[in-house]
């Protein structure tokens, strides 16, 4: 594994530990964070101890803020089309990783950081997380799958309205729309977190030592 920039990532007791460390730019995104974000992914899902992961943001302000706008102001459209497409292959790889992923949201997730909880398997929030696309103001839109993550959670009109207006929602609304699965106390985040994945994980072994097994027997 090589050494990590943007990110922090550990293994423990069979759960892949990913925060994306960026606290002074509000935890937003660089290329080189979503070129980490594919890199730790791949390590998670190709480790056979590993159950589930966790995937959360540094500190207690932010999950993710969106794309790192800043180091992207003056980008060329062949380097937009880069982040775009590295963007794409992370948010994929979480979506398609065949184990759990959780993501536990501690803060703001606006732009591609609420495309990034939605393409975990589950989101829990804080009681002060708030989600949003606010894309749509300066006329862009989700390059990375969120607009049809969001459309399969919410449903059409309530994506649509979503995205085209740029509202913010709080965690509360979140829940209710069925964006978050949990709202959860700051100190039970991670806590709860692993409590799914552990569950989830014993569920996966029964399963499979039950069908072991029933073929053994046959």
């Amino acid at each position: 594994m090589q050494t990590l920039q943007d990110l922090l990532y550990e293994k423990r007791a069979g759960i892949a530990y990913v925060t994306i460390n960026r606290p002074q730019a509000m935890n937003a995104l660089s290329h080189t964070a979503l070129d980490e974000l594919r890199s730790v992914m791949e390590d998670a899902r190709g480790d056979p101890v590993v159950h589930g992961v966790i995937v959360t943001g540094a500190g207690d302000k932010a999950f993710v803020t969106g794309a790192d706008i800043t180091a992207g102001a003056s980008i060329s459209a062949i380097d937009a089309h880069a982040f775009t497409r590295s963007g794409r292959l992370a948010f994929d790889l979480i979506e398609q990783l065949g184990k759990p992923v959780i993501a536990a949201v501690n803060g703001c997730a606006s732009g591609e950081g609420c495309e990034l909880a939605m393409a975990c398997t589950l989101r829990l929030a804080t009681a002060h997380a708030r989600f949003g696309s606010p894309e749509a103001k300066p006329g862009f839109v989700r390059g990375f799958g969120g607009t049809q993550r969001l459309l399969r959670l919410v449903g059409k009109g309530r994506a649509l309205q979503l995205i085209l207006t740029a509202d913010t929602i709080d965690a509360t609304e979140a829940h209710r729309n069925g964006l978050v699965n949990e709202i959860v106390d700051a100190d039970q985040l991670i806590p709860r977190a692993e409590t799914i994945l552990s569950r989830m994980g014993a569920h996966r072994t029964g399963t499979g030592e039950a069908a072991s097994a029933s073929a053994s027997r046959s």
